[in-house]
């Protein structure tokens, strides 16, 4: 039986910890996920999806706020894994902690390496246009996401795509990728494939500043961005000295002379503007104050009509 330490803390790693669990094959000597954290209107303190999972599996949970410290390194050690998996932990893995397990740690990545290293692998995938995306089964190493490539499998993006779509394929994805190649890596039938460096780009984390549509850009570009954005942080627009939350929206192609921001027309179908190249067909938007609703509702709001006036 393989000796595992799983190191994670969203849904994404949830969904490959389950995986874990029910495989037989697989014994879970300790969970490693971040510290509760505050949360919703009440600020109270939440439990992460994998402590969630973990504790109603009666797995032994730690929550260190650092792995740097002896203490936390010891612990780990004592518990003799064979591999360490990580999955969107959160936390730093100090080069002391990446050599305790046997074999080292594995790291489900959202994307198919080297293609996009860093935070935000699957929202850059979809703002830049990828068609394709997936998980790559990986050996960690001091570098950000630079480790040699052990197995990997595909999904297409789609036109309908949001990171949340996309993140929720890929962490299946990543849980069938982890079950079915990391017997082979601990037997040593799969060996790591070096990553060529020429080929890597840096999936840098989303920022708020980023959120705000330019309506100087393409469509195209705005279009992939809000479902890149959705659903943090989202992006919004300024209309009258209000900000604009868009929900969803499509390209249409524009042929008047109109300037970029200009409102083309406002309707049932959406409300079109004019970019750098064609035009967005706004559909679904929230006004300050209210929730998210689709155009053709909020075309007979007395506040959203006094925005475009």
């Amino acid at each position: 039986m393989i000796k595992i330490i799983f190191a994670g803390t969203p849904e994404f790693a949830a969904i490959s910890l389950e995986a874990l669990i029910h495989d037989k094959r697989f014994e879970i000597v300790a969970v490693l996920t971040q510290p509760d954290r505050p949360a919703g209107r009440g600020q109270k303190l939440q439990a992460s999806p994998v402590k969630t999972l973990a504790l109603q599996h009666q797995l032994l949970v730690l929550q260190p706020e650092t792995l740097k410290t002896t203490e936390i390194q010891e612990t780990l050690k004592s518990f003799q894994a064979d591999v360490m998996i990580v999955a969107a932990y959160g936390l730093l893995l100090p080069e002391a902690v990446l050599s305790i397990p046997k074999h080292g740690c594995i790291n489900i990545h959202g994307s198919l390496l080297p293609r996009w290293r860093g935070a935000a692998p699957v929202q850059r995938a979809i703002e830049t246009g990828d068609q394709e995306t997936g998980v790559t089964i990986m050996q960690m190493e001091k570098g950000l996401d630079t480790g040699g490539m052990f197995y990997k499998k595909t999904c297409p993006i789609t036109t309908e795509d949001t990171s949340a779509s996309l993140m929720q394929k890929i962490a299946y994805l990543g849980a069938e990728a982890l079950i079915e190649s990391l017997p082979k890596i601990i037997s040593g039938e799969l060996n790591a494939e070096k990553q060529n460096e020429a080929e890597a780009n840096y999936a840098k984390k989303l920022e708020k500043a980023e959120s705000i549509l330019n309506w100087q850009e393409i469509a195209e570009v705005l279009e992939r961005r809000i479902r890149a954005f959705s659903p943090w942080p989202g992006c919004a627009f300024e209309q009258n000295g209000q900000m604009i939350k868009v929900g969803k929206a499509h390209v249409v192609k524009n042929i008047s002379h109109a300037l970029p921001g200009e409102v083309l027309s406002c309707g049932a179908d959406g409300l079109v503007i004019a970019c750098g190249k064609d035009a967005l067909c706004i559909t679904q938007v929230q006004i300050p104050g209210g929730k998210m609703q689709p155009v053709a509702q909020l075309i007979i709001s007395p506040k959203f009509i006094s925005l475009f006036e």
